[in-house]
């Protein structure tokens, strides 16, 4: 071997060595050592060099996890220690029976009890029942060289290839001291943040999504060819062994942390209990943080911890004497179809709501389901009489997540959206959605929501408008609950919100449940709302896809009703978060003639505060180049649009140019598609005007390039989103979220990886699960009111 190879293969071994090490601090402790950038430069340099020298690469090197080339099929593996299923708990009486027939089992072992009557008792080992796929991974000599599903216990199928593509599955044992034979069986799994993003994935590139994270992690790790394996976020955890030749502690609890040790992740959730009422403890205790964990589970596994115990209690049948897994109630179920019913939204919306045979799941009785929209319906396949699978998580609200085919009946009827309102009788029309192509033109395609065109002539639409207006992040008027809504608009009192300012003493008294004290409390309610700010009045407005932060966007960058009552959708999306299709949603609303009236109305009742300029973030904030690049001009990107703002200094400078074709056949950066592309679209007198109708609003806006640019006063966590979870003591979640504001933060409902901060109260749930999995920098209260204190905002 040659100087250079020698010190490449030490280079090489070194950097394995640290690799694996690496690995090891991130899958098993939870604890990195070093950014992912450093990783990923060491993992970069061991490509390269194993590149130059690939009769260096090993199977065990950490790079070989990309997967090689597709199997025609799946090889037979014989265990040679069967895996056994586990009974079954179902209830905390199975569980007590399990307990006594093991001491039963151990009655020559067990000591006796004490003087009291009280029987001795067993310690356990307990830990969470992941729901994946069961797999058996066999390591010689601490290389890994085989992988197997369970399959039928005996017999499972070798699937090597695919999980050496599981990045924490250690392809060779840390440390030493494992034996020359070991056999280390496990759940492969999938996250529920892993799951999302696949599934995100899967519907960007148009693919097939999974029902569920088992499925998922399941589907996955049967694919004949390892390099779709090795895209999916797999992940694997060891809950016991097989095979073994060799020396192994005498506990279930001690081989599991001798397998961490070994490099090998076990659950963190792991415990031990003495007796059959600490297990029945940890089960509620997992139960409550059920949804908080990052990945799905189904029960809890209780093992008798003393491995000479295990063997003297033996296997009954199929499953052995010594572990039992105490289930949780089932978060999906089968059950019919019985009709599908459509329910109208303050918006008109039409949405279809399954109904069906009623079923237990996750120990709630399951009668309804949300089915979304129409298109949701065709992609499930739906059809009443169908045998469905219903899911339910936590509070969410139950879920038909796919259709049984094979149990179709013969006499199953399609979904079919109703031609009128089923609440008023109005049309129901699908709605449009407005594009601009790179031409110019407006596209027209079809949206995925029917909606009644009833608007408050609609029994249903108005009540929930109304419902919504009232409600305590809108005008918040107390007293309003949705009964007595009902009661004002069925007695024929209110037909818009604007109504409400006009109710009197006697006509609120004369109503079913309401005596003085309560009329003159709503009507004090309804007159303190007549100052609203104005992102409350938008809010309150319930113009469609502007919730909460939409309406406060709005508010603080136009700074005025009137300015947000005529903004062109390209001026909106000027703003931050607001896309093209919420642009053109508030466009219609505000171009909809009764909703002008009824604004009208409502401003003859109330006094819109905080309203001023353009926020001074907006004040000529708009470029030349870029609002040339907005206008969607086809071949003409950011590079081309700032060429053209360059050289002809005004929107009207660039109209000009464009029919100039020496001119324009001079300026360099602009190839001939570009230039004739750019001749075109000026060419068409409804481009001109359009582009001039924005430039005059931008102007008015005093968003246009030639205006007065103003100072913008920093704030410290300006465009940082952050996120609330769990219960905070020293002040409520609305005025942590009105202090975060202040700051310049965006306050979101959900983590992503944009996030930049989470503040995590008592109870925190699966939001804070989802930020440490993101490596999202997390707070605590205490931490949370440091900040405030350091910024003058202490309690």
């Amino acid at each position: 071997m040659t100087t250079s190879a020698r010190q490449a293969a030490e280079r090489i071994a070194a950097l394995r060595s640290e690799i694996d090490a690496h690995n090891y601090r991130y899958y098993v402790l939870d604890e990195p050592t070093i950014p992912d950038a450093e990783y990923d430069r060491l993992f970069n340099e061991l490509k390269a060099l194993e590149a130059e020298h690939p009769e260096l690469i090993t199977p065990e090197s950490p790079t070989q996890r990309v997967g090689g080339a597709a199997l025609s099929a799946f090889g037979e593996v014989r265990h040679e220690v069967p895996m056994l299923s586990l009974g079954n708990a179902f209830a905390e009486e199975d569980l007590r029976e399990f307990d006594r027939r093991v001491r039963e089992g151990l009655a020559d072992q067990l000591p006796a009890g004490d003087l009291f009557g009280g029987g001795a008792e067993v310690e356990y080992s307990c830990e969470p029942k992941l729901d994946g796929l069961a797999v058996s991974l066999l390591y010689e000599n601490g290389v890994l060289v085989r992988g197997a599903t369970r399959g039928d216990g005996s017999t499972g199928e070798d699937i090597s290839a695919n999980v050496r593509t599981v990045r924490n599955i250690p392809l060779k044992l840390q440390g030493s001291g494992w034996p020359a034979r070991l056999e280390v069986r496990g759940e492969v799994f999938m996250s529920k943040a892993g799951f999302e993003q696949m599934n995100a994935r899967q519907l960007e590139s148009g693919g097939k999504t999974f029902a569920n994270p088992r499925n998922a992690a399941a589907g996955s790790l049967r694919q004949l060819d390892p390099r779709v394996t090795a895209s999916r976020p797999l992940e694997f955890c060891a809950y016991g062994i097989g095979l073994v030749e060799g020396e192994l502690p005498g506990t279930h609890y001690d081989i599991l942390q001798a397998l961490k040790g070994w490099g090998l992740p076990i659950s963190r959730e792991l415990k031990l209990a003495r007796g059959v009422e600490e297990c029945l403890a940890y089960y509620r205790n997992i139960g409550e943080r059920r949804q908080s964990l990052a990945y799905e589970i189904d029960g809890v596994v209780f093992k008798v911890n003393s491995l000479a115990w295990q063997r003297e209690l033996g296997f009954r049948a199929r499953e052995p004497r010594w572990a039992i897994a105490h289930k949780f109630p089932a978060s999906e179920e089968l059950t019919e179809l019985l009709d599908v019913e459509f329910q109208v939204g303050r918006t008109g919306a039409v949405t279809p709501v399954a109904r069906l045979r009623p079923v237990q799941v996750a120990g709630v009785t399951v009668s309804n389901a949300t089915l979304h929209n129409m298109d949701e319906v065709a992609r499930l396949g739906l059809m009443i009489g169908d045998t469905v699978i219903v899911r339910r998580a936590g509070d969410v609200i139950p879920q038909v997540m796919a259709v049984v085919l094979e149990r179709r009946p013969a006499d199953a009827r399609p979904v079919r959206i109703p031609e009128h309102c089923p609440v008023c009788g109005s049309q129901v029309e699908r709605t449009q959605l407005v594009r601009r192509s790179k031409s110019g033109r407006a596209n027209v395609s079809e949206g995925a929501v029917y909606r009644c065109v009833g608007r408050l002539s609609c029994a249903a639409q108005l009540k929930q408008s109304i419902i919504h207006f009232v409600s305590r992040r809108a005008m918040d008027i107390e007293g309003l609950g949705d009964k007595i809504v009902e009661q004002l608009v069925d007695s024929g009192l209110v037909s818009s919100p604007a109504d409400l300012y006009s109710l009197s003493y006697e006509q609120v008294v004369a109503l079913e449940g309401f005596a003085d004290l309560s009329t003159r409390n709503l009507l004090a309610s309804i007159e303190a709302s007549r100052t609203p700010s104005l992102a409350r009045f938008i809010y309150a407005l319930g113009i469609p896809d502007v919730g909460e932060e939409t309406a406060k966007v709005l508010a603080r960058s136009l700074g005025s009703l009137a300015r947000i009552q005529q903004a062109l959708p390209e001026v909106l999306t000027y703003l931050p978060d607001i896309g093209a299709e919420v642009a053109y949603e508030i466009r219609n609303f505000f171009d909809d003639g009764h909703n002008r009236s009824v604004i009208a109305r409502l401003l003859e009742h109330i006094r819109l505060q905080d309203e001023g300029e353009v926020h001074a973030e907006f004040a000529a904030s708009v470029s030349l180049g870029d609002f040339l690049a907005r206008l969607e001009i086809p071949f003409i990107a950011a590079t081309g649009a700032q060429k053209l703002a360059d050289k002809a200094g005004s929107l009207e400078g660039v109209i000009a140019l464009s029919q100039d074709w020496l001119e324009l056949s001079q300026l360099k950066g602009l190839n001939e598609k570009a230039r004739q592309s750019l001749r075109e679209f000026f060419a068409a007198p409804a481009n001109v005007a359009r582009a001039r109708a924005i430039e005059r609003q931008l102007l008015d806006f005093g968003m246009h390039w030639s205006c007065e640019k103003r100072v913008v006063e920093g704030l410290p966590l300006a465009g940082q989103t952050w996120v609330l979870t769990g219960t905070l003591e020293a002040m409520s979640r609305d005025q942590a979220k009105a202090r975060l504001e202040g700051l310049g933060a965006k306050v979101a409902g959900s983590v992503s990886a944009k996030t930049a901060c989470v503040v995590a109260g008592p109870g925190a749930g699966s939001k804070l699960a989802k930020a440490g999995e993101l490596g999202i920098r997390i707070l605590d209260e205490e931490q949370f009111l440091a900040l405030l204190a350091e910024h003058g905002l202490g309690v």
